[in-house]
């Protein structure tokens, strides 16, 4: 073999060799684009995922706050109803507490005296008791006591009790002098000689107790199913 033919096979060689170099960069190459675009769509996948996560994190924060503040808002305004029905109902009670003003002026007040005491002595069953009454209905209630405790030993089948009408009176009735003390618009207060048994039958007592049974009637009437 020649000289000439020794370098044309040399230059095979490296011709060879620097093809499969060119070729193996050339896939180096690829590997590494491939490798460097997988990563990076990994990499804008994961950026892509922290965005949504975050954005349902704001998401569900907005729509609890707005559950919140919807909440907040019902509730303030159902209290804005209720009180405003029972503003609607205390002035009700207001206006039934100043009409008992008149039946304590009217001309049937003695006799409606006499009942309450017939029935207080009903209720108690005590053959001794204590009276309590406003002053301006002393006199009232000095004159039917006689029939009172009559009618009370008949329906009661006893002996007439003795009644002691108490030197200490109830507190008058309502006026603009004591629009915000303590008040008593007519009736009659009897309790047992030791003081253990007290039955209240004022008219204001039995206005409070019929107005606490006819309430749930009184709203219904109102408000209909508003205020169940």
């Amino acid at each position: 073999m020649n000289d000439a033919d020794v370098s044309k096979q040399i230059q095979q060689m490296v011709r060879f060799i620097r093809q499969e170099a060119e070729e193996k960069a050339n896939e180096i190459s690829v590997s590494a684009e491939e490798e460097f675009n997988i990563e990076k769509l990994q990499l804008v996948e994961a950026e892509k995922k922290k965005i949504r996560q975050e954005y349902e994190r704001k998401d569900k924060q907005v729509q609890v706050r707005k559950k919140i503040e919807y909440s907040m808002q019902l509730n303030a305004s159902r209290i804005k109803v209720l009180q405003a029905q029972d503003d609607l109902v205390n002035s009700m009670k207001e206006a039934a507490s100043k009409e008992l003003l008149q039946v304590s002026r009217g001309g049937s007040y003695k006799n409606l005296l006499k009942n309450l005491i017939v029935q207080s002595l009903l209720r108690l069953k005590e053959p001794s008791v204590l009276l309590r009454c406003r002053k301006e209905d002393k006199n009232l209630v000095d004159s039917v006591l006689h029939s009172a405790r009559e009618e009370y030993a008949e329906k009661a089948k006893v002996h007439e009790p003795e009644i002691i009408v108490d030197h200490i009176h109830l507190p008058p009735a309502p006026s603009h002098h004591n629009a915000h003390g303590h008040f008593c618009s007519g009736g009659v207060v009897l309790a047992s000689r030791d003081g253990k048994i007290v039955f209240e039958n004022t008219l204001d007592a039995r206005l409070d107790v019929m107005f606490r049974k006819k309430l749930p009637e009184i709203r219904k009437s109102l408000f209909g199913h508003i205020a169940a």
